[in-house]
């Protein structure tokens, strides 16, 4: 829409025409152009037979920022959906919440005394949705769930039950999500206790590690046992509140809840990057030290942040289009069929499961080998070498972390692609519904087609995937800034926080999609009600 004319003709010659459910209702906003006598009346009628009076907005219907705000004040407009929002808000609320309650005997920050396991909390932290570095009511995070889940999915392709039970519909999801659940909880206690004994053997104030004088034993020699139990149950209970809090958003709010929370951790690390980006910032370009960010630094990793977003968006949205025609048939005097449409597939059939996966499974060995070594001497080989492994499995610089992460990450691409995209289930849809992939018969012919060209597809996603997954690294090493720069703005969290965002934009798109209005994603002139 150029003026106002233009609407009135728009309006005047076509919507007549068209079904009232699909009448172009973008402009209708604002004042009455009919009734200030500006324009011919135009006056089409309803299903119901009465007169329509479209009033037209006098704001640029093409304006980027008004588009925007239009779709956020619809979304609050209708009842349901302003709920979910609203509830889904709140839960992220409560969850962020948690993050300031500290478990009673905590006496230091963990990022303070740890010294070079504080990298290495920035990254479990970063998938974790917690903070590993303050040891909170929520310190574990959901990090239990998410392994209790690669569990299950693994077990499930060579445990004949598991299978069997996958295919029972929502009857058998529901089974899976118990036992889900009994795993975390077991995984809780163990890793609770783990991360209370590291605790214990942190270097600290007093040389009682981050463990408060106060509720050490009698002896002063360790935390007294009823309140390593307390602890233990707290930080338990802490990620089974968070569970829960994730089922809560999907059922009653919007978006994937698990995945949210993971989002809200992820940006809450945000405006502490841009404080540790401003505070080591010099304005010079040499005589840096190891920490210092440069104009030439601070240049790079612009780009860097630019490069990294616009890749992830490609990936995101790609897809790789597989022609389809569909048959001819006669229906009367009537002939239907024979289109050529497109078969979309897309690049990262995965998302960001296989980065979650490769994390989860990547901090098990370090921690446990750490683990491992306090249990022995300092000065006792065992010591020494458990110590030694424990440091590698943490170490990201490292040669063997980055391969063993990249390769992790090409596994589970294709083992959460082979789980989620069944070739053969969409092959018999195409054929049920008289469509064929042009050159290849139904049936075995195109189920093979299927899947060759998704596994050429997922290569091409989970190598973007790995190197996405390896850039902190590399920017942490080259660049030489600190982790919780180099992690936030060039790779996985990133990758994680567009990826989560823009499935949750594609939710409340199809929300409004239903309702006859025009979705988020949409360009400018999006729909609004008519005024009747």
């Amino acid at each position: 829409m150029k003026d106002f004319a233009t609407a009135i003709t728009f309006g005047g010659q076509e919507i007549a025409e068209r079904n009232w459910e699909n009448c172009p209702t973008s402009r209708i906003t604002g004042f009455s152009a009919v009734a200030e006598g500006k324009f011919p009346t135009v006056q089409p009628r309803g299903p119901t037979g009465k007169s329509l009076i479209f009033v037209f907005s006098a704001r640029h219907p093409r304006c980027p920022f008004w588009h925007m705000f239009e779709k956020l004040r619809i979304v609050f407009t209708i009842p349901e959906l302003r709920k979910k929002v609203l509830l889904t808000i709140g839960l992220l609320a409560v969850y962020r919440i948690g993050f300031h309650i500290p478990l009673p005997m905590v006496a230091t920050n963990l990022g303070e005394s740890s010294g070079g396991a504080a990298d290495f909390f920035e990254r479990v932290s970063m998938f974790a949705a917690s903070d590993l570095r303050q040891a909170t009511i929520f310190g574990l995070g959901i990090m239990p769930y998410i392994s209790a889940s690669i569990i299950f999915q693994l077990l499930g392709s060579v445990y004949k039950p598991l299978e069997e039970l996958k295919k029972e519909g929502e009857a058998g999801r529901k089974k899976l999500n118990e036992y889900t659940r009994y795993l975390t909880v077991a995984i809780c206690l163990v890793q609770s206790y783990m991360y209370l004994k590291f605790m214990l053997m942190a270097g600290g104030p007093g040389g009682f590690g981050n463990i408060n004088p106060n509720f050490l034993n009698a002896e002063g020699t360790g935390l007294f046992w009823g309140w390593q139990i307390v602890a233990v149950l707290v930080m338990t209970c802490g990620t089974v509140f968070l569970m829960w809090l994730g089922e809560q958003i999907d059922e009653y709010g919007i978006g994937n809840g698990i995945s949210l929370l993971i989002m809200a951790g992820i940006l809450a690390q945000m405006p502490k990057a841009l404080y540790e980006l401003i505070r080591n910032m010099k304005p010079q370009l040499t005589g840096l030290s190891r920490g210092q960010v440069g104009i030439e630094t601070l240049i790079l990793l612009v780009l860097l942040f630019v490069c990294v977003v616009f890749g992830v968006v490609f990936i995101t949205l790609g897809q790789r289009k597989i022609p389809t025609q569909s048959a001819k048939f006669t229906r009367g005097r009537r002939v239907y069929g024979g289109t050529r449409q497109f078969l979309p597939l897309r690049i990262n059939q995965a998302g960001v499961m296989p980065i979650i996966f490769a994390s989860s499974l990547l901090m098990i060995p370090g921690v446990f080998f750490g683990f491992m070594a306090g249990l022995f001497e300092t000065d006792s080989s065992l010591f020494r070498w458990l110590n030694m492994i424990g440091l590698s499995m943490q170490d990201q610089s490292s040669y063997f972390f980055n391969l063993l992460y990249v390769a992790l990450i090409f596994f589970f691409c294709y083992f959460w692609t082979a789980i989620t995209f069944n070739p053969k289930e969409m092959s018999d849809n195409l054929k049920e519904s008289g469509t064929f992939i042009p050159g290849y018969r139904p049936g075995k012919r195109t189920t093979d087609y299927l899947e060759k060209v998704m596994v050429r597809i997922t290569y091409v996603g989970a190598a973007f995937l790995g190197l996405i997954a390896i850039v902190p690294t590399i920017v942490y090493g080259s660049l030489g800034v600190p982790y919780s720069i180099a992690g936030f703005y060039g790779g996985t969290g990133l990758l994680i926080a567009v990826s989560v965002a823009f499935d949750l934009v594609q939710k409340i798109d199809s929300h409004l999609v239903m309702r006859n209005y025009r979705g988020l994603l949409e360009g400018a002139g999006g729909g609004t009600s008519p005024v009747v």
